[in-house]
């Protein structure tokens, strides 16, 4: 029960906070242009039911109890919140509609522009405090890559060292897996003086999600950071601070060789090597069935780490950005084309909780938030009706041609608009309950052993 507060606790925290800079952004343009705002709510006051709100001056601010969005209820405006019947034969010059197009323009961007600096400022706090350090695909390129059998299938050897990716020469190590490589792309390396290209399937992202390995650095040190108390690590007296170099005389060089070894002894005694005081010490200890020792691991890479400064936080600030917009176009992309399933790529705040997880972490909570809110600038950027794209999208005529449409025919594609977020959203809602009630993720996990 606990895991699931925590996980409704995150997804209310992280949303509470991306609706506001949102609707902050809407709310602070049109008070720049002039323009009245009546309603600033967090979240739904649907059917008039609202949590709490207090009158300030011309706004109600509010928080509402449906927490599937926000939004600040614009004089003059049709939108979700009102309709052309509401709105007065002659424009008052504090309405939204008697402003010039370009400033509308302005108001219906400054939530998109607020969640894209929103993201930028977390990105920045989450790398400069939490993540402090990067490992250069140069120190890598050393030794080059060890390749599992699943990158061994696509065409990777242990050995290779990572050149590019997708034509462009990755920094830190962790760019060479990003998400809109895994969706489909192309991954060039050196291999005995030569060059080769790998191709990465568009439905690659499937065998990842079970769990199995794919490419890593050719060394890891692996220390104890925690032992599980009564299990076999305890009994054969290791420490938090041990470092394992052996497992029965085989050199431990990566985690999953350490598991790949002990899932070969499960249920047997084994003689572990550890590092304590610059000095090796063997300990005889109980595998379980599952083929683990009983502690919890720390790894630490043998190969110079770069720390973020203040300047390149922030440039990589933007790269973890873009990467999240990118990977939002390459999956509609894909799903349009019928290479990726709906079912695959839409999920309601169900799902999105269950990335949070059950268990606090500040670090995982910050860069989810972050991406959540280039996710979001993307999605409202969308041409569609009830968003602010399609509001963006029929300010184009009236921009370009001096043309204005009609408010009956806003109103009207308002509605259809609102129509076809609402289906999405019980698509949404369905797809997750169906899996969790079903079980079907269409993943099979891959065991350990």
């Amino acid at each position: 029960m606990m895991q699931y507060i925590i996980m409704a606790a995150q997804l209310l925290t992280g949303l509470s906070l991306l609706v506001f800079v949102h609707e902050l952004g809407h709310f602070l343009a049109a008070k720049m242009f002039g323009i009245r705002v009546t309603k600033f709510y967090i979240f739904f006051d649907a059917w008039g039911k609202k949590l709490f709100s207090k009158q300030i001056g011309e706004t109600e601010y509010g928080f509402g109890w449906l927490p599937l969005g926000g939004y600040v209820q614009i004089a003059g405006m049709v939108d979700e919140t009102q309709d052309s019947s509401k709105l007065s034969a002659t424009p008052e010059s504090w309405e939204f509609r008697s402003k010039p197009a370009w400033q509308r323009l302005i108001v219906m961007l400054g939530g998109i522009i607020m969640n894209i600096i929103t993201g930028l400022i977390i990105f920045f706090f989450y790398l400069h405090q939490f993540e402090k350090s990067y490992t250069p695909v140069a120190e890598i390129n050393k030794d080059g890559i060890f390749a599992h059998k699943l990158a061994q299938k696509i065409g990777f050897e242990t050995g290779d060292k990572i050149m590019s990716v997708n034509g462009e020469t990755p920094v830190r190590f962790e760019d060479v897996l990003s998400t809109k490589t895994i969706l489909g792309g192309t991954i060039t390396v050196e291999r005995q003086g030569q060059m080769k290209t790998v191709q990465i399937p568009d439905d690659f992202y499937k065998e990842l999600a079970t769990g199995q390995k794919f490419i890593e650095p050719m060394h890891q040190e692996i220390f104890v950071e925690e032992v599980a108390k009564g299990a076999g690590a305890e009994k054969a007296g290791m420490k938090a601070g041990d470092k394992i170099v052996a497992i029965d005389s085989v050199k431990v060089e990566r985690f999953s060789g350490l598991q790949e070894l002990l899932c070969r002894k499960s249920n047997q005694k084994s003689i572990v090597s550890v590092e304590r005081n610059q000095q090796i010490t063997n300990l005889e200890a109980q595998i379980d069935s599952s083929g683990k020792l009983g502690f919890v691991p720390k790894f630490k890479l043998p190969y110079k780490e770069q720390n973020y400064t203040w300047a390149n936080a922030l440039q990589y600030s933007w790269v973890e950005g873009r990467e999240a917009i990118m990977t939002q176009v390459v999956g509609l992309r894909k799903m349009f084309s019928g290479k990726i399933k709906a079912t695959e790529s839409i999920s309601s705040p169900i799902g999105i909780a269950k990335v949070y997880g059950g268990t606090w972490d500040w670090g995982r909570f910050w860069r989810l938030t972050a991406t959540i809110s280039f996710v979001l600038a993307f999605m409202n950027l969308l041409p569609i009706p009830a968003l602010d794209g399609g509001h963006i999208l029929f300010l184009m005529p009236e921009l370009l041609f001096r043309r204005k449409l009609s408010e009956a025919f806003l109103e009207k594609a308002q509605v259809a608009g609102m129509i076809l977020l609402l289906g999405l959203m019980v698509f949404a809602f369905g797809n997750d309950i169906y899996k969790g009630v079903t079980g079907k993720n269409n993943i099979t996990q891959v065991k350990p052993c």
